[in-house]
């Protein structure tokens, strides 16, 4: 359970050792023993009382900004990077191990791009041929990303970044093919959207970098040690990496609610400028569909466990994988 604040004045508190939301219509009890995280968007407050109760019971706190995307968080002094592992993040990082999992990556999210495709195209869509030559475009791309290679990833990085956005161009482009008429875009549009399908998926996209970062503090590992975006200062670039394998998860999601027509008028905002912003109805339309999606089992790779699940798993993994890691 992800219990949301982004309405002015709401205020979270602890009251006789439970956690309480008080909003302008009276209070709520929010159940302790079901609640993962916390997010709270400006104009929310949260006392230290319960801020305290809620890192006691290994709640997450996320300070979000309009696009989803956390600006800040608390969490357990539990969680935090020993030195042993951050030692080896860095050497890691400059390895050819380093270089394995950044392409092995690449292609699983090129392997997930195909398989979304596949399965939200129609049978007797009338794009079929198109759905063909993208899909044949995005296994070169990937046949590219595994032949490559070199003896640390500053020296392919550029490249890789250019067939992964290169995919993902023809990617969505033919995404676009598939969404009612009303909803489709002229690009791939980010801070800010341009039109209300790439705003769903920025905001979307912003649920699933908390929900990475999280995990990798959680499983011992500094966010802000990366492989392929280590160029970008002062920012969780491992997080960057990483959320690649998932991102396919929420394009599945705006896609349906998409295709369902549930977005109106009263969802979202435009600003002068033309930029696309999520109202409060929106806002809880795409955090809902994207927890109930995230809390489904699912099987991957022979383990049974809900997607928000999977990723924590994952980061585990990646700690493991990274300790043992040698030069």
């Amino acid at each position: 359970m992800e219990l949301v604040l982004n309405t002015y004045g709401t205020t979270l508190a602890k009251e006789n050792g439970q956690l309480i939301v008080r909003h302008k219509d009276g209070k709520q009890i929010i159940p302790i023993d079901k609640l993962k995280t916390i997010s709270i968007s400006k104009g929310a407050k949260i006392s230290s009382d319960a801020a305290l109760l809620a890192i006691e019971n290994e709640i997450e706190i996320l300070f979000v900004d309009n696009t989803g995307k956390p600006q800040g968080r608390l969490w357990s002094v539990k969680y935090g990077s020993v030195s042993t592992i951050r030692h080896k993040q860095l050497d890691f990082s400059l390895s050819k191990n380093a270089i394995r999992w950044i392409k092995n990556l690449i292609g699983k999210k090129i392997d997930n791009q195909i398989a979304l495709l596949i399965s939200v195209a129609p049978i007797d869509w009338e794009h079929q041929q198109v759905l063909e030559k993208t899909t044949r475009r995005l296994n070169d791309y990937k046949e590219k990303v595994k032949n490559i290679d070199a003896e640390i990833i500053s020296d392919i990085a550029p490249s890789l970044r250019g067939w992964e956005g290169a995919s993902s161009k023809h990617y969505f482009n033919t995404i676009n093919l598939l969404l009612p008429e009303e909803y489709r875009f002229k690009k791939r549009s980010q801070n800010p959207a341009t039109d209300i399908f790439n705003c769903l998926l920025n905001y979307g996209y912003g649920i699933l970098y908390g929900k990475v970062e999280g995990a990798l503090i959680k499983a011992g590992l500094d966010p802000y040690v990366g492989v392929m975006h280590r160029e970008d200062y002062n920012r969780p670039v491992l997080v960057f990496d990483v959320i690649e394998q998932y991102r396919i998860w929420i394009d599945y999601v705006v896609i349906k609610i998409v295709q369902q027509k549930v977005i109106n008028e009263d969802c979202y905002s435009i600003k002068s400028d033309g930029s696309y912003w999520l109202e409060g109805l929106g806002k809880r339309i795409l955090i809902q569909s994207v927890n109930d999606f995230l809390e489904e089992v699912t099987l991957i790779k022979g383990v049974n466990r809900t997607r928000a699940n999977h990723i924590n798993l994952n980061a585990t993994k990646l700690a493991q994988t990274i300790l043992k890691s040698e030069l």
